[in-house]
């Protein structure tokens, strides 16, 4: 289980990293320094790369378990926070993360959520994510765990073909909890298909 965790400040994740360390099931922590759904905290985190490699050194020096930190979307260059992510000690990158949103009820003239804004997810999103997965593999010397829109196994191949390591399910498991199984059911067709035997034969020559 790679367990998510979020704080306001680097003492926050540090403890929250302290507490689950040798926690029996614990197998990752992923470091939320991207979030667009809270007012304050680790969204800031992901949008400074000195802030972000600062994170990391900090939590590296809390935990033996393997810490992937969750990037942001919104930011000029990903593979800036790529290179200060694993050069302060990451194990692995993870992203990409919702992209900040908004919506609007034009009849009672407010704004939908509670916070006026939040993260995007699911399909729409998916395009952007493949994309800074494609980027973030030239500066990448880690494992990348993407994510963004997979409702399927095309979604997820084609996050692989754009240099991911390893792809996760998040939005589609709440409409669809076989969405996992059928992802990986359907990357095996795919790989029967066109003949390869690793997945790690599926990304793109450069």
């Amino acid at each position: 289980m790679i367990v998510n965790i979020w704080g306001t400040s680097v003492d926050e994740y540090v403890e929250v990293a302290k507490r689950l360390d040798g926690v029996k099931g614990v197998s990752g922590l992923e470091l939320n320094v991207s979030c667009p759904n809270v007012k304050r905290g680790g969204h800031t985190f992901g949008q400074n790369p000195r802030t972000l490699a600062r994170l990391v050194a900090a939590v590296r020096a809390a935990t033996r378990a393997p810490i992937l930190p969750k990037l942001a979307p919104n930011v000029p260059d990903i593979k800036v926070f790529v290179r200060a992510a694993q050069e302060a000690g990451a194990d692995a990158i993870s992203l990409i993360n919702t992209i900040p949103a908004m919506a609007i009820d034009i009849e009672r003239r407010r704004p939908v959520l509670a916070n006026k804004s939040g993260g995007l997810s699911g399909l729409g999103i998916h395009p952007v994510a493949v994309k800074l997965v494609w980027d973030a593999a030239e500066a990448a010397t880690v494992p990348l765990l993407a994510m963004g829109g997979v409702f399927g196994p095309e979604q997820a191949v084609e996050l692989l073909a754009a240099g991911a390591t390893a792809v996760a399910v998040g939005t589609a498991n709440f409409i669809d909890p076989s969405t996992a199984p059928r992802v990986i059911d359907g990357i095996a067709a795919y790989m029967e298909r066109h003949g390869m035997k690793r997945v790690r034969d599926i990304p793109l020559a450069r």
